[in-house]
């Protein structure tokens, strides 16, 4: 018999399900106790957390894998260490996003008040006023740009996937490769000077910023769109059309309804992607303390553009201008995710009936 133990893969030895429970507690019992020792010994300063739990995931890795290779062989000790190696890289990919959202919270809780919902920051310096006129802004630009792009992105993913042959549906694909990578303050930039040409050097709007946005969403609409509407199987286009259904009506009535889970959440997907956009917004939309209902006139502002002025434009009260920032965030992540919602919502009202 060699340490491989293949006698106990023959065998079927196992070990109990709760063995990966007590060599995980047992790991970083023993990292705590020896990063407490060193801390009593005054070779770290402190206790420290981050080094014990490293410290902890790599000897459970290193026990699991010695214990189960013993026991139950090669092939099942490799694929608990593995399963440990993926579910630690899982864990370290949540640690950035828990952090950002519980410090948010954190900080963002001491302005979400009424006031903050009902006020806005016209005439106001120091503490009070609120962001009512940047949550309006936000959800009027994000509207307007997903009224421009998502006709525009779906239509054209139609167009690639059931009808596009040649040079144009690879000119097209090339061109939408391209404004994937366009950096979000040259959007802004072209924005600018595509209604400078027309109203003068002076223009600031919201439907100019809608404009910007519009070209950081579409690439992301039709990239979305065509991979959900490659996955749908080809033998319903062929059913439909073996009806004498044209295609137009098969596309409408088949290929989409069957793809409209996916394509929603690839809309929801560019909708994130661009409801925290800040540079574009500033050149473009401009900066306003007051409330603004009118997409075509005046400057418009919006809470990623709030943030960033409370942030870096503080008076004498700095910790009200901090405290609005953390709130305007944390209103920003709200957003975002009652939209995630919605979306999933949608996505399964309208997705077929089989497919639910």
């Amino acid at each position: 018999m060699t340490f491989t133990s293949e006698a106990a893969v023959i065998s079927g030895r196992t070990l109990p399900r709760s063995f990966t429970w007590i060599v995980f507690g047992a790991s970083f019992v023993a990292a705590a106790v020896i990063f407490l020792a060193l801390a009593l010994a005054r070779v770290t300063p402190d206790f420290n957390v981050a080094g014990a739990v490293i410290v902890g995931a790599i000897l459970y890795l290193v026990l699991a894998g010695v214990i189960s290779r013993i026991v139950e062989g090669r092939r099942k000790s490799t694929d608990r260490v593995m399963a440990g190696v993926i579910t630690a890289t899982f864990l370290i990919a949540l640690i950035p996003l828990i952090s950002l959202v519980a410090t948010t919270a954190a900080d963002g809780i001491n302005r979400l008040d009424i006031s903050f919902f009902s006020s806005s920051m016209r005439n106001v310096v120091g503490a009070g006023g609120g962001g009512l006129h940047a949550i309006i802004g936000t959800l009027y630009v994000t509207a307007a740009a997903s009224l421009i792009s998502v006709p525009i992105g779906i239509m054209t993913a139609i167009y690639l996937v059931e009808y596009g042959k040649g040079r144009l549906a690879r000119a097209i694909t090339f061109l939408i490769d391209v404004m994937t990578g366009i950096p979000s303050i040259v959007a802004g930039l072209f924005a600018f000077a595509l209604f400078a040409l027309v109203f003068g050097p002076g223009i600031r709007f919201g439907i100019g910023g809608a404009v910007a946005l519009s070209l950081l969403m579409i690439p992301v609409v039709v990239r979305s769109t065509e991979e959900m509407l490659k996955l749908v199987p080809n033998e319903l286009r062929e059913a439909s059309l073996a009806l004498g259904v044209p295609k137009w009506l098969t596309i409408v009535k088949v290929v989409v309804p069957t793809a409209i889970a996916g394509i929603i959440t690839g809309v929801m997907i560019s909708v994130a992607r661009i409801i925290g956009e800040t540079a574009p917004l500033l050149i473009i939309a401009g900066l306003s303390t007051s409330m603004n209902y009118d997409l075509f006139h005046e400057r418009m502002t919006t809470l990623p553009v709030f943030v960033y002025t409370q942030y870096t434009i503080q008076g004498a009260d700095a910790q009200a201008y901090i405290d609005r920032a953390w709130t305007g965030a944390l209103v920003l992540i709200i957003i975002v995710l009652l939209l995630n919602l919605i979306a999933r919502i949608l996505a399964r009202v309208l997705a077929p009936k089989g497919s639910r």
